[in-house]
C-alpha cells in the first residue's frame, strides 16, 4: 500500500461516513483500514439474539442518505448492517479489508503519521480514527472466571450453536445488550440470574 493523505482506522458508521464525505468533497487519496472482512463494526460483530438499535432508528441513518423505510423505530441488526454494506458500495473500492492497524505513530520530522498493518507500512498526512469501542469485548475480573468449566461467551461473541433451552444462565452486566437479549434467553433457559455492579 503506497503513501495517502488520509487513513481512516474503521468501516463502521464512523469510518463509512468520514470517507463517503471525503469523496463528496472531491477527496480521492484516501483508504479506509478495515480490520474485518466485512463493513459494519459493531453492527458485523454483535448479533445476539434480539439486537438492535437503542435510540429511534431515524437517527442511525446518515444525513446525505436517509433511510425512510426502517421497518421499526428500533431497527433490528441485520437491518442496520445491510444499510451500511449499501452505504461501503460508495467507497468500496477504497477499502482494505484485514488491514488491522498494528500502529499509528506521528513522525515529527516527516510531518506524517507512519501506519504499520500486516500488509506493511505507509505514511497519511491526516489519521481519522473511526475505532468503535462497541466492537470491543471487555471482560469482567470476577474472580474465578478463569476456571469455570461451563459455557461462557460474550454478548459480542455469541455462540449461536450452543443451545441454552433448559441451563441454568448468569449474565453479568445490564447494559444496552443484556437488556436486549435476556428476554430471549428468559423464554428458553430453566433459571436465569442477571448480576449488576
Amino acid at each position: 500500500m503506497g503513501d495517502v493523505r488520509i487513513a481512516i482506522i474503521g468501516a463502521g458508521f464512523g469510518g463509512l461516513g468520514a470517507a463517503i464525505r471525503f469523496r463528496e468533497e472531491g477527496i480521492e487519496d484516501f483508504v479506509v483500514l478495515e480490520r474485518g472482512q466485512d463493513v459494519g463494526g459493531t453492527w458485523r460483530e454483535n448479533t445476539y439474539p434480539g439486537c438492535a438499535c437503542d435510540v429511534p432508528s431515524h437517527l442511525y441513518s446518515f444525513s446525505f442518505a436517509m433511510n425512510p423505510d426502517w421497518s421499526r423505530s428500533f431497527a433490528p441488526q441485520a437491518e442496520i448492517l445491510a444499510y451500511l454494506r449499501g452505504m461501503a458500495d460508495r467507497v468500496r473500492d477504497r477499502i482494505r479489508f484485514g488491514a488491522e492497524v498494528e500502529s499509528a505513530r506521528w513522525d515529527d520530522d516527516e510531518q506524517r503519521w507512519l501506519v504499520t498493518t500486516p500488509d506493511g507500512s505507509f505514511r497519511a498526512q491526516v489519521l481519522v480514527s473511526a475505532t468503535g469501542p462497541l466492537s470491543e469485548t471487555k471482560r469482567p475480573d470476577v474472580p474465578g472466571l478463569d476456571s469455570f468449566e461451563g459455557t461462557m461467551f460474550h454478548s459480542a461473541e455469541w455462540d449461536h450453536e450452543h443451545d441454552l433451552s433448559g441451563e441454568r444462565v448468569a449474565v453479568i452486566g445490564t447494559g444496552a445488550s443484556s437488556a436486549q437479549f435476556i428476554p430471549h434467553v428468559q423464554q428458553r433457559a430453566a433459571q436465569m440470574d442477571v448480576f449488576q455492579r
